[in-house]
């Protein structure tokens, strides 16, 4: 078995997944199914079972991934140990964030790292920046740029890199939502509102909800605030949103902000990783361009 063989474990372990985990890893399914077969064999024993709809982990898959989780990290410790040495940072940095936020806040800090530490591969994924503190938790990034939640889990640490302000967004177009919206008062509690189905910007547009003392006509509960930027661009409705979305979106055109009767607090937004990981040389280099 090999490093490349144990990360694909690794990540088929938390997708259950073949085709989800070939298409992210960058292999094929046939070579994934083969590195399973060739692991299955070293070890003597099934490590998953499968059918046409599931994958599962055997009692000997699960004992098998503490294996790997561990046999990774003391290689990545020996590594670093070795590129210290050599004074030298060198390795691979999982960074995990939301597609705004690589275009907004990642450049700058990718810039001054990478100036420093020039060796040191950096592997980005983008997704929902709701799922960003699971990314971390389940060791699929090192490091992700995260809105800090209430309550915030006590084994992250978290780095604060800005205040991201909030606002009301609605369509420009002539929709029936621009009609609901031109009155005065607006009647919230008739307009649809799109709304995050998880995470910090759930809970700023719950919180709005019972300041307002409304019931919420909830239009949909949708993955991702660029996604919700669009369905308000096409006159779905309107949506609490961070103003840094709506800058870098390609759908600014087709967006209004409207003035809150109530103040809605701003995120803060920074980098999070695990606090048993804090000494981690790439890590820890990371950080210090915050």
């Amino acid at each position: 078995m090999d490093i490349r063989t144990l990360k694909l474990y690794l990540h088929l372990c938390d997708s259950l997944h073949f085709a989800k985990t070939a298409e992210q890893m960058h292999v094929s399914p046939s070579t994934l199914s083969r590195a399973l077969q060739r692991l299955e064999e070293e070890v003597n024993a099934k490590l998953l079972e499968r059918d046409n709809r599931s994958v599962t982990l055997t009692h000997a898959g699960r004992e098998f991934k503490l294996f790997a989780e561990q046999t990774l990290n003391h290689w990545s410790t020996l590594k670093h140990s070795i590129d210290l040495k050599q004074d030298v940072l060198r390795g691979r940095l999982n960074l995990y964030c939301s597609v705004t936020a690589a275009y907004s806040h990642l450049p700058g800090l990718l810039d001054r790292f990478r100036q420093e530490h020039p060796f040191v591969e950096i592997a980005l994924t983008t997704g929902d920046a709701a799922n960003a503190l699971a990314e971390v938790q389940q060791n699929r990034a090192d490091i992700a740029i995260a809105a800090l939640p209430d309550p915030f889990p006590s084994s992250l640490h978290f780095a604060k890199i800005d205040d991201v302000p909030l606002s009301i967004i609605a369509p420009t177009i002539r929709c029936a939502v621009q009609q609901q919206i031109s009155q005065t008062p607006i009647d919230w509690s008739s307009v649809p509102f799109i709304i995050p189905d998880h995470g910090p910007g759930r809970r700023r547009a719950d919180n709005w909800f019972k300041q307002m003392g409304i019931s919420p006509n909830i239009y949909a509960q949708v993955s991702g605030q660029e996604a919700i930027a669009s369905m308000v661009a096409l006159g779905c409705g309107v949506s609490i949103s961070p103003e840094v979305v709506i800058n870098n979106s390609p759908v600014r055109d087709r967006i209004q902000l409207l003035a809150s009767p109530v103040a809605i607090p701003p995120f803060e937004l920074g980098c999070c990783c695990k606090v048993k990981r804090l000494d981690d040389p790439i890590l820890s280099a990371f950080l210090e361009v915050i």
